[in-house]
């Protein structure tokens, strides 16, 4: 019984943190944010619960981090609807946030992400929020276009390579901007429910909302640590 009075605490806590989460990310930071699929343990014949994602996919490469109910186009700042997703249609899913219009970002594996890090403070370069995903390292940074980001990163190509050669940007470096979307804190992502995690807070900019960096301040770094890692090809959160 006591077990069960704490994991319904925990549940409660839990959903509790889902709404204030999504609530300042729509009201104080003007983010448009929708839940996300969620985890759904159903109990094995003579066994444990097993944990699937909400989706009808059977072998989702990414449970629990992704869209489901609502597609990414009904992201919202609307501080009703977002009440209405987190308290009465489904409180415990993981909170996202649509990339392009009010915030963007980048991401490398999560094994550069500390390295990163510290490159960015002994440069004195301040980043923006940073969060940590079971396997990726994510910089926020303020929205940008795909045609500025190819111009970006065809000038960083051209001078990879010692003696002016051009070389390429590694794909273990990835980019999350119109049309994409971020799996934001407090959410669980994944069969076992890891957590996501700031690794740097988000910070209030002076005007309102948060401050966030250009990505052109942050790119160089960025493609010198994903340089450092083996290239992402398997999609993962």
């Amino acid at each position: 019984m006591r077990e069960s009075r704490e994991s319904s605490g925990r549940r409660r806590w839990s959903r509790h943190a889902l709404l204030q989460a999504a609530l300042t990310c729509s009201q104080e930071w003007n983010w448009p944010v929708v839940p996300g699929a969620s985890l759904v343990r159903r109990s094995g014949e003579g066994g444990p619960p097993a944990a699937h994602c909400s989706c009808a996919d059977p072998n989702c490469p990414v449970p629990a981090a992704h869209p489901h109910d609502q597609s990414l186009l009904a992201a919202t700042t609307d501080p009703r609807m977002v009440r209405w997703w987190w308290e009465r249609h489904c409180p415990q899913a993981p909170l996202l946030v649509a990339t392009g219009t009010a915030v963007a970002a980048v991401s490398l594996p999560v094994a550069a992400g500390a390295r990163l890090l510290d490159y960015l403070d002994a440069l004195r370069i301040v980043p923006g929020p940073v969060l940590a995903t079971p396997s990726r390292c994510v910089l926020l940074v303020a929205p940008y276009g795909y045609p500025e980001l190819g111009e970006l990163l065809a000038a960083q190509e051209a001078t990879l390579c010692p003696g002016g050669a051009p070389g390429r940007v590694p794909s273990s470096v990835r980019y999350h901007g119109p049309g994409g979307f971020l799996v934001l804190p407090p959410s669980r992502v994944g069969l076992g429910g890891a957590p996501v995690r700031w690794l740097r807070r988000p910070v209030p900019a002076a005007g309102g909302g948060v401050r966030l960096p250009v990505v052109a301040q942050l790119l160089e770094a960025l493609v010198a640590a994903g340089s450092a890692v083996p290239d992402g090809s398997r999609l993962a959160f």
